[in-house]
């Protein structure tokens, strides 16, 4: 996924939260965009794929975003964004396997209906008698 890396821009802004004085003057958050319709790495349908599953993430001009600010230091927090976004887009292309409806075996019936028939023993041993 050399050429993913290549397509995306990134955008600095002034974290919130801890750092001091630090935080008032350094642009450590930094926002990644990837406009997805206009990506060379993915064929039509992957970028079909993403754009749904993927929906509330991108914005209307069709561009996928995700803003980092977790680390003090701006090369971590793109570091840390170029991964998520990289997995986020990996895991919207995987597409899940299709499960088969199976029959219970003849065997597992059978342990079914034994385990309930020593239930109801047992429920019926409970009855007063006199």
């Amino acid at each position: 996924m050399k050429n993913f890396s290549q397509e995306l821009t990134y955008k600095t802004s002034r974290s919130s939260g801890a750092g001091g004085q630090n935080v008032n003057k350094v642009e450590t958050a930094v926002t990644v965009m990837w406009e997805v319709a206009s990506s060379t790495v993915f064929n039509d349908y992957e970028k079909q794929l993403i754009s749904t599953k993927l929906k509330n993430r991108i914005n209307s001009e069709g561009f996928l975003q995700l803003t980092v600010s977790e680390s003090r230091t701006q090369l971590q927090n793109k570091k840390i964004a170029t991964e998520r976004i990289l997995e986020m887009v990996n895991q919207a292309t995987i597409i899940p396997k299709t499960r088969h409806k199976t029959k219970p075996t003849k065997g597992s019936k059978e342990r079914r209906i034994q385990a309930k028939k020593i239930l109801g023993e047992k429920k019926e041993n409970r009855k007063f008698r006199f």
